[in-house]
């Protein structure tokens, strides 16, 4: 047995107990189907018919609960098929699903280099899997494999500098942990955790917090025996050498360069994210999406007949602030942003529904075409920068 498959029998990831199943439900980046619609069909995808997803690595089942759960509640068709190395993994996944009633689910134990003899796919997520891999590039290739011409993928993986203080701490516990089976691993790694000074660049990283939720988040974070971070322009080297091209990622703020500086003129897209990749300092992950480089690339939000989604608030709640002061307080990574939004935006805002298309919410705002063209595109690409807003048909 591999040393991750053992990790994952051990302690599978993330810690989840089907029963609280009935309490909550999970969402997240990437794979919540609104955001993926955004990101991926520029908010225009027809679900009508059955969407074929493939959650490749999908542990404990956080992405297939959120997946399927909202089509099903949306009274959408899918089949998603769930792939992953870890026995221990998938029996709590099933137990998630038997606890909801979800159906049109099929569990696979093994690779993800697989996928291929699987897909093709409309869908694919893959959280928190790739930098895992030996040759994470195999992974690229093979999910890219597994894609239909019109398909697109969510995946996330671990970012470098968020993680501070991280991989020293990986490399010392696994040195000196080597060979002893995960419990005793983990027994040993704490110990030496808690003599570790205050002044290590992890115990002064807030960033991370895995490591105080669970034994399994502790293992993950700190002996996990293969993890390799991605700078954003690593990430999408590996997209393009397997044929994909990133369309988007759920907060463009963060990487945006022009919050700390100009950006020159000869500098391309994925450059000047890597630097504010680097001047930002606190993403421990990078959430992206991407296509096959074929693909027709549609960008959101571009027609009469796009319907906005908020995100985080009710159309009347976010109304109301933006009328009272023109903005609104948003925090990322920690970090309080003051967003400053058009006051005349608040009589659109209070139509926001998730239902009505946008033509319907100018009919009923209000404003004129002048008007409409200085607030409302404005107030859109403010909230979409900060994944406040994203367009998707899914609930017309």
């Amino acid at each position: 047995m591999s040393d991750v498959k053992a990790q994952y029998e051990a302690y599978p990831y993330p810690e989840r107990k089907p029963a609280d199943e009935k309490k909550r439900l999970i969402t997240g980046s990437p794979s919540h189907p609104l955001e993926l619609d955004h990101h991926l069909f520029g908010g225009q995808r027809d679900w009508s018919g059955t969407t074929r997803i493939l959650v490749a690595g999908g542990g404990t089942g956080d992405a297939l609960i959120q997946l399927s759960q909202i089509l099903t509640s949306a009274g959408k068709k899918y089949e998603i098929t769930y792939i992953d190395l870890s026995e221990a993994s998938r029996k709590i996944a099933e137990a998630r699903v038997r606890a909801r009633g979800l159906k049109d689910i099929t569990f696979v134990t093994g690779s993800l280099l697989d996928a291929p003899d699987y897909g093709p796919f409309d869908y694919i997520d893959c959280c928190g899997v790739l930098h895992h891999l030996p040759d994470p590039q195999e992974g690229f290739n093979a999910l890219a494999a597994a894609l239909a011409p019109e398909g697109g993928i969510g995946l996330m993986v671990y970012a470098p500098y968020g993680r501070s203080g991280v991989y020293p701490l990986q490399e010392a516990f696994g040195t000196l942990t080597k060979g002893l089976p995960p419990k005793e691993q983990l027994v040993r790694a704490k110990a030496m955790f808690e003599a570790l000074p205050g002044s290590h660049p992890f115990k002064l990283n807030p960033n991370l917090v895995d490591h105080k939720q669970s034994d399994a988040g502790f293992y993950d974070l700190l002996l996990h025996s293969q993890d390799r971070p991605f700078k954003i322009d690593q990430l999408v080297a590996a997209l393009n050498s397997a044929g994909l091209t990133l369309t988007g990622v759920p907060q463009p703020y963060l990487y945006d360069l022009s919050r700390f500086a100009p950006r020159p003129d000869n500098m391309d897209d994925v450059e000047a994210m890597a630097l504010a990749e680097k001047l930002d300092g606190t993403m421990k992950t990078h959430v992206v999406y991407a296509r096959p480089s074929g693909a027709v690339q549609r960008q959101a939000g571009q027609d009469d007949r796009s319907i906005p989604h908020l995100k985080g608030a009710s159309g009347a709640a976010l109304a109301k602030a933006v009328a009272a002061k023109g903005q609104i307080p948003v925090t990322l990574n920690g970090v309080k942003h003051v967003v400053k939004i058009p006051k005349q935006a608040a009589a659109v805002l209070a139509g926001v529904d998730g239902r009505r298309d946008l033509a319907a919410l100018k009919a009923g705002s209000g404003l004129d075409g002048l008007a409409w063209a200085s607030a409302w595109p404005e107030a859109s690409r403010k909230l979409e920068q900060f994944g406040l807003l994203l367009y998707s048909r899914l609930l017309a």
